[in-house]
C-alpha cells in the first residue's frame, strides 16, 4: 500500500474508518499501521477526544501501534535506522517479510517522530529499542488506572442534535467565507511564508503555515470541518471561533 499515494490514502481512509466504528469511550483500540505520519496521529487523537477517550501512540520506526482509550500516552521506541535497515534487509533475505530497498528508503526519508512539545504527542515515552525493561506499569496506571484523567473533547468534537434555524446553511456560508478571505489573502501577498489573517469577530487569528495553501487543500479542510459539525448543536455565533481554531489546529500538525 505505501508504494503509490493513492493506494495509501485509501488504506488510511480504511484503517480510519475501523477506528471510528469501534472506538468508544469504553473500549481499547489497537491499530497497527499508519501512525508514522502526524497529520494521522493529529486525526486519530480529535477521534479519541470526540469520543471523550485519550489516545496512547506506541511508535517504532516502521511498526506502530496506537492505542486510544483512558488517557494521552504516547511511547516512542528509539529504534536507530540503520537498526531498521538491518532488520529489512534480515527479513527479505529470510523471505519473511520487509520492504524494498528504495521503499523502505523513502519511508525512512518520510518518518516524523513525535514530538512530547505537541498535544497530540503528549505525554511521549520513549523506549530504546534495546530496552528490555519498558514501564509497563507505569504506562498501564496512565492508560487505565489511577493516573488516568478525564479527557474533554474539543468543541467542535462534541455531538448533539442540530437545534437552530439555517444552521446548515450558516455552517457552509461561514466557513466559505473564511476560505474565500484565506485565498485572498494568499493572492494579495504573492511569495510570502506563513502570515496572520484577522476574520471579523473572532479573537484569534488564523495562523498560515510557512507553504502557500491550495484551494482545493482549502476546500477539503472545509469539508471536514463541516462534517464533524453537521450534527452539532452549535450557536452560529460559534461558528467562525470553532473553524479558525481548527484550521490553526490542523495547520500546526502539518
Amino acid at each position: 500500500m505505501y508504494g503509490a499515494a493513492r493506494s495509501e490514502k485509501d488504506a488510511r481512509a480504511t484503517l480510519s474508518s475501523a477506528i471510528k466504528r469501534d472506538l468508544t469511550a469504553t473500549s481499547i483500540v489497537i491499530a497497527d499501521s499508519m501512525n508514522y505520519i502526524k497529520g494521522f496521529r493529529y486525526q486519530m487523537f480529535c477521534e479519541a477526544k470526540a469520543q471523550r477517550t485519550p489516545s496512547c501512540v506506541v511508535r517504532c520506526l516502521f511498526i506502530t501501534i496506537s492505542i486510544s482509550h483512558t488517557d494521552s500516552v504516547k511511547v516512542h521506541v528509539g529504534t536507530p535506522a540503520d537498526k531498521c535497515r538491518e532488520l529489512n534487509e534480515k527479513a527479505l533475505a529470510d523471505g519473511t517479510g520487509g520492504y524494498q530497498t528504495d521503499l523502505f528508503e523513502n519511508l525512512v526519508f518520510r518518518y516524523e517522530e513525535p514530538n512530547g512539545m505537541t498535544r497530540w504527542d503528549s505525554p511521549l515515552f520513549t523506549v530504546p529499542y534495546e530496552d528490555e525493561t519498558p514501564p509497563l506499569e507505569e504506562l498501564w496506571e496512565t492508560l487505565v488506572g489511577g493516573k488516568a484523567k478525564a479527557v474533554k473533547p474539543n468543541s467542535a468534537t462534541i455531538l448533539a442534535p442540530v437545534t437552530e434555524q439555517n444552521y446548515l446553511y450558516e455552517l457552509d456560508k461561514t466557513t466559505s467565507d473564511i476560505v474565500s478571505q484565506i485565498s485572498s489573502w494568499q493572492k494579495d501577498h504573492p511569495g510570502e511564508s506563513g502570515g496572520e489573517i484577522t476574520v471579523p469577530g473572532v479573537e484569534n487569528v488564523i495562523e498560515l503555515p510557512a507553504n502557500p495553501l491550495g484551494l482545493p487543500q482549502l476546500q477539503r479542510l472545509r469539508r471536514q470541518f463541516i462534517s464533524m459539525n453537521r450534527t452539532h448543536n452549535l450557536s452560529k455565533d460559534r461558528i467562525k471561533d470553532l473553524f479558525v481554531d481548527y484550521l490553526n489546529d490542523t495547520f500546526q500538525a502539518a
